[in-house]
């Protein structure tokens, strides 16, 4: 038989065309990327302001710490001074600077969500700061002041 004839013999075999790449991707793709990395940027710089504006909070922990170890009539005194520094970075000067006395303690109460400040160890804080003869009790001061502190979030 003729090859040239016969019009089966004259076909050629399929070619398949070059597999679709991975690159570039569908614009679908780019709009996730896009999302997810704005995402990212997001969670990480809140993240950052978190963990610095914790930078107070951590630090009058660490004070506190080495203040249990002070002489007894002073801790009053220095646990008062770190608990408004602390109040003052985290409410504002305007709102702590004038609050003295009952007023103060009140205000530690309220931003700490408990009563041992006007009630409690926490009243060696108050009036009590000027009366050296007044016994404080140590560790029950510093765990209030310490609660006191945790309670706050950061600045």
């Amino acid at each position: 038989m003729n090859n040239l004839n016969d019009p089966l013999a004259q076909l050629k075999d399929i070619h398949l065309p070059p597999p679709v790449g991975w690159w570039p991707p569908a614009p679908g793709w780019w709009l996730l990327a896009t999302a997810l990395l704005m995402a990212l940027i997001w969670a990480g710089s809140w993240l950052w302001k978190r963990y610095r504006g914790g930078r107070a909070r951590r630090e009058a922990l660490r004070r506190l710490d080495l203040l249990r170890d002070a002489e007894p009539h002073l801790l009053p005194t220095e646990v008062a001074r770190l608990l408004r520094q602390l109040a003052i970075a985290r409410y504002g000067r305007a709102e702590v600077a004038p609050l003295t006395g009952a007023a103060w303690l009140q205000f530690l109460d309220r931003t700490g969500k408990t009563d041992q400040f006007s009630m409690g160890p926490g009243l060696a804080l108050g009036t009590m700061l000027y009366q050296p003869t007044v016994a404080v009790e140590r560790e029950q001061l510093c765990r209030v002041a310490e609660a006191w502190i945790r309670r706050q979030r950061p600045c």
